[in-house]
């Protein structure tokens, strides 16, 4: 159960005053649902108030506060020309300038002969001084109200800056004393305040440097979200490490096997994951191991490997996939080299059904198929293993952690690898994967070409066009990649037709299209016919992103790469290089371009690298986009920044395991005083895996 003293965070934002039926979806669409969102919704910067000179004195372009009597008022007239309002002081004159101005509100809040406190942007116009629509008019008395540093918050459309700042005042008088979760001697030497005293000076800041995103106050609360995801984190890796796996061991026989049929040598970091990854089988407890590696890296081979020491020892193994294009890519890699180790291999996908898949699943259940390879239909209730061992789940991103328990409930004690052609910079491992080991192949395949990648504007079409005329004569195959159209899969399909068409025009029957409101049935074939070669220019939409391997195309064109994330254009990019041919990557852009979109591909030309991409990633876009955070359901972090705080991940990260190590059922006064940190930032999960012991 959550504290009960955290009851008045998670209370809805309707519960404050003044956020109605009308103004509650604009703040739920800011911040989110509850008090406790709004309390995380951080000043961008601040408005300082104190400065109050005569008005002689006030310079223009900076934020004055002016006591001022009322001299007149000169209404305009005119809707064209504005309304002004006549004030001084002992130094000399000024005006207030409102546009469309109602002369009975104005006479209200200036009347005239009386004196007003007026804060705004000075402005000098024509040897005049004046405050065009200033922020606060107030009375004499009210003076200090006004004389402060003021935070300014990101806004959305309907929501003015005075209502956020209200609301956000409201929420902060909801916040209760919690208990100290830091360890005292690490506050102490950080010169940390509380909890509450931190929250408090970021939203009522004082200068520049307490909303400073490298600042002390957003620093300590950054530490508290990422000290919460780390501890969940142990605390889900402590409860799988006492959850009884069983020991795999294998001789080793079925992998000589495959090994003789290959064409190649396995790369070192191939040989070294293949090591952790035995470890982890050989241990009695459950193996939860991320393979990650960069596009063309040999993933499939290794998760092979995996599964035929699983087979060796008597059980079954299992593979998912998250499209059938790469269900079946799989099984095309797999079927013959299993053959070569005399194991059975079968397929299974949404498309199956009546006799044949009966037949599948009573094979499957007698123990005659020893690896199944398949997309979500492996999940399905009917889908029963005789003995599952193993579970290998591809591009772990586009599955939720639910799919991933499913999957591994089909067997018993379930040792379960990961995998993601997605290299992931280290502090998002940390952050996102902290529950798992890793493993990282970071070596290509001997043979491959680097791949030449160019920047090019769109209005080269027309000569790319004419160059892929002579690319074609050299028996080569082409990807045409059309704009990313985040606002509506229709635009970004009929930029795809558009482009189909033309190209059809000039080259005829052997252009393809796939987009993803394609069925699947006719995706598979467009895409057969690519690799068969029956095509060999194929206009797509980003279905063809992950996993799709056809060594004889060697020109990847991307339109409007300017709208792409970089990890997307290097998985986009990898689709070509996958042969022994040398390969090229054209990345069209319509300029002019962005400091940022400038930056993405000038570091796609300077490495193919995916780790290094990676990394800039997080730089320039920030984690969650990363990895698709709201599509993959991990936790969003909402003060801390990987980019600005990955020197405290590496601190969170020991002391929660140094925390668990002292006080696993994080009983003491400091574990109680955990809890109700994981609850604030909504980790409770992790609690109720400690509950379930």
């Amino acid at each position: 159960m959550r504290p009960t003293l955290l009851n008045p965070l998670f209370a809805p934002i309707t519960s404050l005053p003044g956020i109605g039926p009308r103004l509650a979806p604009l703040y739920q669409r800011l911040t989110g649902d509850k008090i406790a969102d709004l309390i995380w919704h951080r000043p961008s910067g601040i408005v300082d108030r104190r400065f109050c000179p005569d008005i002689a004195q006030a310079p223009a372009g900076r934020v004055a506060t002016l006591v001022v009597r009322i001299d007149g008022h000169l209404p305009s007239g005119s809707s064209k020309k504005p309304y002004r309002v006549r004030c001084s002081d002992d130094s000399g004159s000024m005006h207030l300038v409102f546009f469309h101005g109602r002369e009975d509100w104005l006479r209200r809040q200036l009347p005239e002969g009386e004196w007003r406190v007026v804060s705004g942007i000075v402005e000098h116009f024509n040897g005049d001084i004046q405050i065009t629509h200033p922020d606060h008019i107030v009375a004499l008395a009210e003076k200090e109200t006004i004389m402060r540093v003021e935070p300014v918050y990101p806004l959305t459309a309907g929501l003015t800056a005075k209502m956020v700042a209200k609301t956000v005042r409201a929420a902060l008088e909801r916040v209760p004393d919690l208990p100290e979760w830091q360890d005292p001697a690490w506050k102490q030497r950080q010169n940390w305040p509380d909890w509450k005293s931190a929250l408090l000076a970021l939203h009522q800041p004082n200068s520049e440097a307490a909303v400073a995103d490298g600042g002390e106050i957003r620093r300590r609360l950054a530490y508290d979200e990422l000290l919460a995801n780390q501890l969940a984190l142990a605390m889900v890796r402590a409860h799988m490490r006492k959850i009884k796996g069983r020991s795999l061991v294998a001789s080793g026989r079925l992998r000589d096997r495959v090994l003789a049929a290959l064409p190649y040598r396995l790369t070192g970091a191939q040989n070294r994951s293949l090591a952790e990854i035995d470890t982890d089988l050989a241990a009695p407890f459950r193996m939860l191991r991320l393979l990650q590696g960069d596009v063309g890296s040999g993933k499939t081979i290794v998760a092979l490997f995996a599964m035929l020491t699983a087979i060796e020892a008597g059980t079954q193994a299992a593979l998912l996939a998250p499209t059938e294009i790469l269900a079946r890519q799989h099984f095309a890699t797999i079927a013959p080299l299993a053959e070569s180790a005399g194991i059975r291999v079968a397929l299974l996908s949404g498309r199956d059904k009546g006799k044949p898949r009966e037949a599948l699943l009573t094979a499957l259940a007698s123990g005659e198929i020893d690896l199944l390879i398949g997309t979500h239909a492996l999940i399905q209730n009917d889908v029963i293993f005789r003995d599952l061992a193993l579970a290998v789940i591809d591009e772990q991103h586009r599955f939720g952690v639910q799919q991933r328990l499913d999957l591994a409930a089909k067997g018993n004690g379930t040792d379960v690898l990961v995998m993601t052609a997605t290299p992931i910079p280290r502090t998002l491992l940390l952050t996102a994967y902290g529950d798992m080991d890793a493993s990282r192949l970071d070596e290509k395949p001997p043979g491959r070409q680097p791949i030449d990648t160019r920047i090019l504007p769109s209005s080269r079409i027309e000569e790319i066009v004419s160059g892929l005329s002579r690319a074609l004569q050299r028996q080569t195959r082409i990807y045409w990649v059309c704009p990313l159209v985040e606002e509506s899969e229709t635009s970004d399909l009929a930029a795809a037709e558009e482009r189909h068409r033309h190209l059809s025009a000039i080259f005829g029957h052997r252009v393809g299209l796939v987009h993803g409101r394609m069925k699947s049935a006719d995706k598979d074939k467009v895409m057969a016919a690519f690799a068969a070669g029956d095509l060999d220019i194929l206009v797509a939409t980003t279905v063809i992103e992950v996993g799709v391997d056809v060594p004889d195309a060697t020109i990847m064109v991307i339109e409007h790469a300017e709208r792409f994330g970089l990890a997307q254009l290097h998985q986009l990019r990898g689709r070509v290089g996958r042969g022994q041919k040398a390969s090229s990557c054209l990345l069209l852009y319509d300029p002019p371009l962005s400091e940022t979109a400038k930056a993405r591909l000038e570091i796609m030309r300077a490495t193919e690298d995916g780790f290094r991409i990676a990394e800039e990633d997080l730089r320039l876009r920030g984690g969650g986009e990363i990895l698709g955070t709201r599509q993959s359901g991990l936790p969003e972090l909402v003060v801390a920044d990987l980019a600005l705080h990955g020197d405290l991940l590496a601190v969170a990260r020991d002391d929660s395991r140094l925390i668990l190590d002292r006080d696993p059922e994080l009983s003491s006064a400091r574990g109680q005083a955990l809890r109700t940190l994981l609850y604030l930032f909504q980790r409770d999960a992790a609690i109720r895996t400690l509950r379930s012991g």
